[in-house]
């Protein structure tokens, strides 16, 4: 996944960590065999590198206009020194991104927050989701259901999650490969199909909306591969009940250096996928007049199942859902709404323009 501007672009989004050199040794390994934990694995991993709540989804108000929605909350251990006993020190940092795609707009609005924690004004909870940033919370109530309040500059998103399936794990067991090499790994978990509601604020006037959001939980300690220069990935609900993830990490070539994902049907049974398993393809691109990138904002992911191929072509809500967050230390991608034929989810699109500089 993606990190930094010394840990700002760890902030992007479903971005994915895999290693130039093994891990560091301050860091532990993501190694496979190691059971998910629930609801302990919801919250904080913080001798970890970095992990990342990445909600996405599609919300409606009364008169039924289409919008899409990103939270993102990330928290990312510095390579500092553990025993630093400065009160000042970076021991951990925390991040949180939220953007709204409305086609009125036409094109992307978008807000954060940083800050070390302690203080009182930055903290990720070890035994459950509760993370604090400033005025922006993600926390998880006893009764499951996930809740975040993000009181942005141009907008407000006050939203609460409820699951209405069970977690989908991906990889072997939680163990997901982002790269050739064993260590190139994230612990990662997907909740579908997430019942949304709340209310948005934009311009003194608050709606009401609901819809259907997706959560990508992982946690990593690597980089990605020094080949790499970004990745494509989509999550999308499907509107039979079944739920799709899948991705790739490009070469500089454009080429697939890794691609994986899960499908889960609507009878609840999963299938992963091998690398072999899942192909991009470019059905149409669209110019940022902004940035110059170009993004493949018409795609398809086509994968095999044991019945045969089956493609999945990925349609934006609109085009200029590009992220533009150079003024904020922040790397240059789309993210957006996409519908697919039975279903709807989000696409994001990093490395076009320019590699990755981690």
């Amino acid at each position: 996944m993606r990190r930094w501007t010394a840990l700002l672009l760890l902030a992007v989004g479903a971005a994915w960590a895999a290693p130039a050199a093994d891990t560091p040794a301050n860091y532990p390994p993501v190694v496979p065999g190691v059971s998910l934990r629930f609801p302990r694995d919801h919250g904080a991993h913080p001798d970890f590198r970095t992990e990342w709540w990445y909600f996405t989804g599609w919300l409606q108000g009364a008169g039924g206009k289409p919008l899409g929605f990103q939270i993102t909350f990330f928290r990312s251990r510095p390579a500092a020194d553990p025993a630093n006993p400065s009160t000042f020190a970076p021991k951990q940092i925390v991040f949180a991104h939220a953007a709204l795609s409305d086609p009125e707009t036409g094109k992307l609005i978008h807000d954060q927050r940083t800050a070390r924690t302690g203080f009182g004004i930055a903290g990720a909870a070890t035994q459950e989701a509760d993370i604090v940033l400033l005025d922006w919370r993600l926390q998880r109530g006893a009764d499951g259901i996930f809740r975040a309040r993000t009181p942005a500059r141009d907008f407000a998103l006050d939203l609460a999650f409820t699951p209405t399936q069970p977690i989908m794990v991906n990889g072997d067991g939680g163990y997901s490969r982002k790269g050739p090499r064993p260590a190139q790994a994230s612990y990662y978990y997907s909740i579908p199909h997430l019942a949304a509601s709340g209310t948005i604020v934009r311009g003194g006037k608050r709606v009401a909306v609901t819809g259907r959001a997706w959560l990508d939980r992982e946690w990593s300690s690597t980089l990605l591969d020094p080949a790499a220069v970004g990745w494509d990935w989509a999550g999308i609900n499907l509107d039979d009940g079944g739920a799709l993830m899948a991705f790739q990490v490009r070469g500089r070539n454009g080429l697939a250096l890794y691609a994986g994902g899960t499908l889960r049907r609507p009878d609840g049974s999963v299938i992963v996928f091998a690398p072999g398993d899942v192909r991009f393809v470019t059905r149409r691109r669209w110019r940022s007049p902004r940035t110059g990138a170009i993004y493949p904002v018409e795609a398809e992911f086509v994968v095999k199942l044991p019945e045969g191929t089956r493609r999945f072509p990925l349609r934006p809500l609109f085009d200029a859902q590009e992220l533009d967050g150079r003024g904020g230390g922040m790397p240059v991608y789309w993210e957006g709404a996409v519908t697919t034929p039975g279903g709807r989810g989000y696409l994001e699109l990093t490395g076009y323009a320019g590699a990755l500089a981690l």
